[in-house]
């Protein structure tokens, strides 16, 4: 069969790119020196040099969100980007390739995992090219009654959609978390397929999605992992739905511009996608980096390094923004937000040991950077906001000198306050913080039927503005907590490695006070210091300093259900996941009752002395997979 190709010539590639980071080099580059102008007007100081620098680097982060929407908003109006992948030109096309569907699973609820697929096999199950497909359970689970409702449910999902075509693998030894469960994969049964398509335990994916990924890695020969755009859903406290809302309608727009500057030097988020197996094995394998945890031993975030690898042995990593009915779910409350963030934190500060290694593209370096600064960015922010309060006090407790000692003049010299400039930069600020969510909502509204699965205009209006006050209080809390775990990576403290928690457990205020007391004290003490030194700059710092005086209330309210039904009631913070529920999600919601009564029969049964291998009775194929080399 004819592979089909939207290659760009090389100069339209770099002609993006450099728009792309011109654009936002220059915008930051204005900001700051606008700032500049400011501090000028009275002398700069060393002190304000570092927060110039701070500022800059902390611009450019903003700045290229805001020209990755401008590009995915001009690739929306436009309907689709030419250097992208036709989705309705792939539709028909037969299959000759063969592609495992893998979900690595560790002491995870039986009931959610087995909702999920049960949803992905039965809509896969209406495809035509459904025979091509075959779904491996990999299990790394440690817990032993776990492990026997994990077991009737690989029977239960045997019995309904067949033995030859449902397979469960339970590991001994556990090495390297999800990316040694992969690999152990792919040495041992990757050599029966072409592809693969990786689920997180929380992902929910259409027939249609499989059958279409699977129908364009055949068509592009030279794509080594493609990445769909998973979107959040299913979750019903506060929290859940504030980022399902913003995510939904700003994901799709963002996605588009990604793919619109990166090309074929994409990323990998590590589920949801698929990735083409020969060269995986060949060139993806990990590397144990030197030194001690939580810098050094194993790599926790796989997925940018096994992207860089395979953009360095030559094959493209693209991501599928126009592919719908792709679905994750997200952590129901701060808390385990943030505990999911911890982990990552961790995982994303080792790719600085990544980034040295010989041969990677410089897109790939730039991916690996910005999964840094995405947490490193928050120190930075918290450092900028103490520097700025220091510099105020420093100023209010200033006596004006109106005749310089030594300069003769018979005027006195007035301080000067650059207030057009002020305005100027607080107003391109917000331009950039806002104009990405005004992009995403103006493209909702675009048709009467998109903006009736946001519950109408008015009330996506609404939405957009509820969602935007409570992620500008919510902010401090994040800004905290990502730095207190980039300090605890850097002083040596390793993370641990738990199961995520999936349910939509509410927060209690003694959970909450514990975790954020700290915060607390640091809203109370910063706030009464900067009212006592600079009550002028106090005002300027009051959403920061509401964020954390309010932030353990925020986080106990935001958990509960009973908030986002309310809010759901009055047509707020609406998803078309929600309004007009696609029939996966229909299934994984009414498939859990039966897989539950499915796991809780198996549940009273004695666990097993000696953790199963069951592997799949596959006949062999030649092993074309050469000896795994490592890379660095």
């Amino acid at each position: 069969m004819e592979s089909v190709s939207n290659a760009l010539p090389a100069w339209q590639v770099r002609l993006r790119r450099t728009l792309f980071f011109g654009l936002t080099l220059l915008t930051s580059a204005a900001a700051t020196g606008l700032l500049l102008d400011v501090l000028e007007a009275n002398g700069v100081t060393g002190i304000e040099v570092v927060g110039l620098v701070l500022f800059f680097a902390l611009f450019t982060w903003i700045a290229g969100a805001l020209w990755t929407a401008i590009a995915g908003f001009g690739v929306e109006l436009a309907g689709r980007d030419p250097a992208g992948i036709d989705v309705p030109e792939l539709a028909g096309r037969p299959l000759r390739t063969r592609t495992a569907v893998v979900m690595p699973i560790y002491n995870e609820d039986p009931v959610r995992v087995g909702a999920g697929l049960t949803a992905i096999w039965s809509s896969l199950g209406r495809e035509s090219e459904a025979h091509a497909f075959d779904l491996f359970i990999l299990s790394d689970t440690s817990d032993a009654h776990i492990a026997v409702e994990e077991e009737a449910l690989w029977q239960g999902l045997s019995a309904r959609f067949g033995a030859d075509r449902v397979y469960y693998r339970r590991r001994r030894e556990r090495s390297e978390r999800k990316a040694g469960n992969i690999s152990d994969f792919v040495r041992r049964w990757g050599a029966n397929y072409d592809c693969m398509i990786v689920l997180d335990a929380d992902s929910v994916m259409s027939g249609h999605a499989l059958v279409t990924l699977a129908r364009a890695m055949e068509a592009h020969p030279q794509i080594g992992i493609l990445q769909s755009l998973p979107l959040p859903a299913g979750r019903e406290t506060l929290f859940g739905r504030l980022i399902q809302f913003g995510a939904r309608l700003q994901s799709p727009m963002l996605s588009a511009g990604l793919a619109f500057w990166q090309v074929g030097e994409s990323n990998y988020w590590g589920h949801n996608a698929i990735v083409r197996l020969r060269p995986f094995a060949q060139h993806c394998t990990l590397p144990r980096l030197s030194g001690r945890p939580p810098l050094g031993g194993e790599i926790l975030s796989h997925d940018f390094v096994e992207a860089a690898f395979m953009r360095r042995a030559g094959y493209e990593v693209r991501q599928l923004p126009d592919l719908s009915g792709s679905w994750e779910e997200v952590p129901a409350n701060v808390i385990d937000y943030a505990a999911r963030d911890r982990r990552w934190t961790q995982g994303n500060l080792q790719h600085s040991r990544v980034l040295i290694f010989r041969g990677l593209h410089p897109l790939s370096r730039v991916h690996l950077l910005t999964g840094i600064v995405a947490y490193v960015s928050s120190p930075m922010w918290l450092a900028l906001l103490l520097l700025s309060s220091l510099l105020s006090a420093i100023e209010a407790a200033k006596k004006p000198e109106y005749f310089w000692p030594g300069f003769q003049s018979l005027f006195p010299h007035w301080p000067q306050i650059r207030s057009s400039e002020i305005i100027v930069l607080f107003g391109l600020t917000l331009v950039v913080l806002l104009l990405p969510k005004i992009l995403g909502a103006s493209l909702a509204m675009r048709q009467r039927a998109s903006r009736a699965e946001y519950g109408g205009s008015a009330r996506l209006c609404l939405s957009l503005l509820v969602e935007q006050l409570f992620s500008m209080l919510l902010a401090p809390t994040m800004m905290l907590f990502h730095s207190t775990f980039v300090a605890q990576t850097l002083l040596g403290r390793s993370v641990s490695w738990n199961a995520q928690e999936r349910t939509e457990r509410g927060v209690t205020m003694r959970v909450a006070f514990r975790r954020q007391k700290w915060h607390l004290v640091l809203g109370v003490v910063w706030g009464a210091a900067m009212l006592r030194l600079a009550p002028q700059f106090f005002w300027w710092l009051t959403p920061v300093l509401a964020g954390l005086l309010f932030g353990i209330p925020l986080t106990v309210w935001t958990s509960r259900i009973s908030a986002g039904r309310f809010f759901r009631r009055h047509g707020l913070l609406l998803t078309p996941e929600e309004t007009a529920p696609p029939p996966e999600l229909a299934v994984l919601e009414s498939a859990g009752e039966a897989i539950m009564q499915l796991v809780s029969a198996a549940g009273s049964a004695p666990p097993p002395p000696v953790p199963p291998q069951v592997p799949p009775p596959l006949r062999p194929r030649p092993a074309y997979y050469p000896q795994q080399r490592k890379s660095g």
